[in-house]
């Protein structure tokens, strides 16, 4: 039986991206696949320009669910600043993150709802996608089905869904350390977000954001749980990025995991000091 509420609890899917429309439109495709749709789809853009508004146009021209664009000024890397804009605006119980270069299975959703429970917030993985097979996908006029014979062999674990399996390991993954997370496929209770005041703010550029959200989570007695063989993500392939703020980054979240820090003051709703 499915671990899930009694009642199945209503969707916001929040997208992040900045300034890559092509894959942005690809990811929202395969979200309109879903044998689940989501009740809305909120858009977290990081500043991104002109070319981006052009295609989330498109988008809500051809879906038949809510998309709402939420953007601010382009001012560095600041995803936590503008996840926090969509927290705020998700209009339903349980929000699940992605980003805009990801790929998502048709049962992607279903598979997060069949494990969505009280007190506890999931975490999934994803295939990383080689360079050529990426620029193949975003090539082509709309993404149905992705070949796994042209995955990497070490993705190939991550790309399996055995519904079965997912549900007896959500609580025993053996990887399933407090950082062991990949932002691009969590989900949540709002209630929980705003409970710990969602984001780090302070956290800006690349790493660290994800995990320090997780852990004051954890603190605060939500409880952390894994999504394997299902919720089935494909993340297409870009360079690295900058990781200059990696330092700054981790020191934040060292001193919430050694402080038990479950509050930010500076996340969505501001502190004054």
């Amino acid at each position: 039986m499915a671990e899930m509420s009694k009642e199945i609890p209503t969707i916001s899917l929040i997208v992040s991206t900045y300034n890559w429309p092509e894959a942005l439109e690809k990811c929202i495709q395969r979200v309109l696949k879903q044998t689940h749709l989501p009740n809305e789809i909120l858009i977290a853009d990081d500043g991104s320009g002109d070319a981006t508004q052009e295609a989330i146009k498109r988008l809500k021209q051809d879906s038949p669910i809510p998309i709402v664009h939420i953007w601010h000024p382009d001012n560095g890397f600041r995803l936590s600043a503008i996840r926090n804009k969509a927290i705020a605006q998700a209009r339903y119980d349980y929000i699940i993150q992605i980003d805009g270069d990801i790929l998502i299975d048709d049962e992607f959703i279903k598979d997060h709802l069949a494990l969505a429970k009280k007190n506890a917030f999931l975490c999934g993985s994803r295939v990383l996608l080689t360079q050529a097979y990426s620029k193949q996908l975003l090539n082509q006029s709309a993404v149905e089905k992705l070949n796994r014979f042209k995955f990497p062999l070490g993705s190939i674990l991550n790309s399996l869904r055995i519904p079965l399996l997912s549900r007896i390991m959500a609580d025993r993954y053996k990887k399933n350390k407090p950082r062991a997370l990949r932002g691009c496929n969590m989900s949540f209770w709002k209630k929980d977000l705003i409970n710990v005041n969602g984001y780090n703010e302070s956290i800006q550029g690349w790493g660290s954001e994800d995990a320090e959200l997780a852990i004051r989570l954890m603190n605060s007695g939500v409880k952390k749980r894994f999504v394997k063989f299902g919720a089935i993500a494909y993340h297409i392939f870009h360079k690295e990025n900058n990781k200059d703020n990696v330092i700054q980054n981790e020191h934040i979240l060292l001193q919430v995991m050694t402080k038990k820090i479950t509050f930010t003051k500076n996340g969505m709703l501001k502190q004054q000091p």
